[in-house]
């Protein structure tokens, strides 16, 4: 499988695999000093917005669960060319009345969206583009979450280059049986330190990846 240039609503997974992958990476990434640094946030988290990709630099990416079965992506990547085209596109055509339009159209006033996806009745969707629009961005942004296998290399920092070790939490997370004991059992901090357990276990609890421990939250 590729992903399309520019990119195409079917090159996407299942959004809640999409989510497992990207939620996974933010848990294990997560640490009290980023969360306190605040909107000078860098790498992958997740927050009351939903999931987040920033490197401060050439990409960054926003992934949000707005109700049942609706989803919204997106962000830019500097390989974008949906900004730069003439006459403009206009990213949000034919886009949902759910979608955060305010935030979206500051980004645009700002110049800074590269492209938006939206998920809702089964399928995802983005606007028309032009037919001779080289690139979105979405594959340069989106393939470390949609190739299982570089979402595996993304965590790779955080289980001590452990290949089986990454593949047991991918596997856990994709079963929504991730718990804080696997995390201390096989994470580790990028300088191979102790990990940040605290922060994870509250990333863990935003992502949903733990359906035994909100089945347990539900009922106390």
């Amino acid at each position: 499988m590729t992903i399309h240039r520019p990119g195409l609503p079917t090159d996407l997974p299942d959004p809640d695999l999409l989510w497992t992958r990207w939620a996974l990476a933010a848990v294990v990434q997560a640490t009290t000093e980023a969360e306190d640094d605040g909107v000078h946030r860098t790498g992958v988290w997740i927050d009351d917005e939903g999931l987040h990709l920033d490197d401060c630099g050439c990409t960054w990416w926003t992934f949000s669960r707005v109700g049942e079965g609706r989803y919204v992506l997106f962000g830019e990547d500097e390989s974008s060319g949906c900004k730069w085209y003439e006459p403009p596109v206009d990213m949000l055509a034919g886009g949902p009345d759910w979608l955060p339009y305010e935030e979206l159209r500051d980004r645009l006033a700002g110049n800074e969206l590269g492209c938006v996806y939206w998920y809702e009745d089964g399928a995802w969707g983005r606007a028309p583009y032009p037919e001779d629009l080289d690139d979105d961005g979405l594959d340069c942004g989106m393939s470390r979450f949609v190739f299982r296998a570089e979402t595996l290399l993304l965590l790779a920092d955080h289980v001590a280059y452990d290949r089986p070790a990454a593949e047991l939490l991918m596997a856990a997370a994709e079963g929504h049986r991730l718990t804080p004991e696997l995390l201390a059992a096989h994470v580790v901090a990028e300088d191979r330190g102790d990990p940040d357990l605290p922060a994870m276990v509250r990333a863990l609890r935003r992502t949903g990846l733990d359906r035994e421990a909100e089945a347990g939250q539900l009922q106390a």
